[in-house]
């Protein structure tokens, strides 16, 4: 029988999986944790956004430079298709008011174990603790419990993960065994930003920020963002990750709503005895920690605001460490992989997930694009194993 193996049981290398047991391929998965898909079963603890229900043309420009090469596997495997193959195992969903996509149950357990078991339905062997270490011609090495391992598949699909969240698996040493020239540096993206907060800020840790608007790069973003201990975090930061980290300065509109003609309007009525900050929030209604954040970056504030509640500097000190990240840029590039995902360098051997050179905001978009390379390369292995 045609052997597969796959290297890495996250939603790609499952995908993956799945396609070429169901095409008659022999699968093996070789896991290196003690468990499979640990950072998408992290990802659901906060709720599971599967995808986002949006268009074809809207949902690809999340994935900027990478659109190009990921249309064909998105237009194959889109937001509706996702969302077919979760209630296909089981899995009622919600779509918010924004847009994405979640199961009912909120979480990724009850997915996974349904998939699980759909999977060894299909005779897919799960093996954990199976770590791959390069190859040697044309064998696979994995270090496993009982001792190194080659392994001669027809057909291998990596799906290691990016750079970050190494205690999940995605630790991205995979990058050693490949040629330097068919790799971008990993970088980080959905990523906090460091600040070094004035006591005065502890007691608004964990405080959203809602209704303010963030600039960085000529880009905007309306997300809502959180104050921690250790910076700023959020999805409507991370939509920036891309242009913060290359050095643009990030400001703050907390008032995005209202102008600055409009703020001096309601800035100029009669303050009494009330202090300046008590005038500040009840003339603009501005939520104690939006107040704050105007106090930490603008302290002493001019006689006139208004410039800098519209356009608040942010001081910070670079985003957050790269093991920190949701996710990651960089990885293969698709110049080194054919239009199936096999890396030219070496036939056979197929690539997909965020191991590939592309990134995109949360939102439904992350996990969209692994299933969707997952099954493209899944798909294309399985027709190079049983073409004669």
């Amino acid at each position: 029988m045609t052997a597969a193996l796959v290297i890495g049981a996250g939603p790609a290398g499952l995908m993956a999986a799945e396609e070429m047991a169901r095409a008659g391929l022999s699968v093996t998965v070789a896991e290196a944790k003690p468990s499979p898909a640990r950072k998408f079963l992290m990802a659901g603890k906060s709720g599971l956004n599967l995808t986002k229900a949006e268009a074809t043309e809207p949902f690809l420009t999340a994935y900027a430079e990478a659109a190009d090469p990921l249309r064909p596997m998105l237009a194959a495997f889109g937001p509706e298709a996702v969302q077919d193959w979760a209630e296909g195992l089981g899995q009622p969903l919600f779509t918010g008011s924004s847009g994405r996509v979640f199961p009912t149950a909120m979480k990724a357990s009850p997915l996974l174990r349904a998939w699980l078991a759909r999977l060894e339905g299909l005779g897919v062997r799960l093996r954990t603790r199976w770590r791959w270490t390069g190859w040697d011609g044309p064998g696979v090495l994995i270090d496993t419990p009982d001792g190194r391992k080659t392994l001669t598949p027809d057909v291998t699909v990596l799906a290691c993960g990016g750079a970050s969240w190494a205690r999940l698996g995605s630790d991205g040493t995979w990058a050693a065994h490949l040629p330097e020239t068919a790799r971008a540096p990993f970088a980080p993206a959905n990523v906090g930003l460091r600040v070094a907060w004035s006591a005065h800020m502890r007691r608004h840790f964990g405080t959203p920020v809602k209704g303010a608007a963030l600039h960085a790069g000529g880009q905007v973003s309306r997300g809502e963002f959180v104050v921690s201990a250790r910076g700023l975090e959020g999805g409507g930061l991370y939509a920036l990750s891309r242009v913060l980290r290359t050095g643009a300065p990030l400001s703050l509109d907390l008032a995005p709503d209202l102008d600055a003609a409009e703020l001096r309007r309601r800035l100029s009525r009669p303050r009494g005895k009330q202090s300046r900050a008590n005038h500040l929030r009840k003339a603009l209604r501005l939520a104690p920690v939006k107040q704050a954040l105007l106090m930490e970056f603008a302290r002493p504030l001019p006689e006139d605001p208004a410039p800098l509640i519209k356009a608040l500097p942010v001081s910070h000190s670079g985003p957050r460490p790269l093991d920190e990240a949701i996710s990651t840029a960089g990885g293969l590039r698709f110049a080194a992989l054919d239009a199936g995902l096999m890396l030219r360098a070496r036939p056979g051997t197929f690539a997909a997930g965020e191991m590939l050179d592309w990134e995109a905001p949360t939102g439904g978009y992350l996990l969209t694009a692994c299933l969707a390379t997952g099954r493209w390369a899944g798909r294309a292995a399985a027709r190079r194993a049983l073409t004669p």
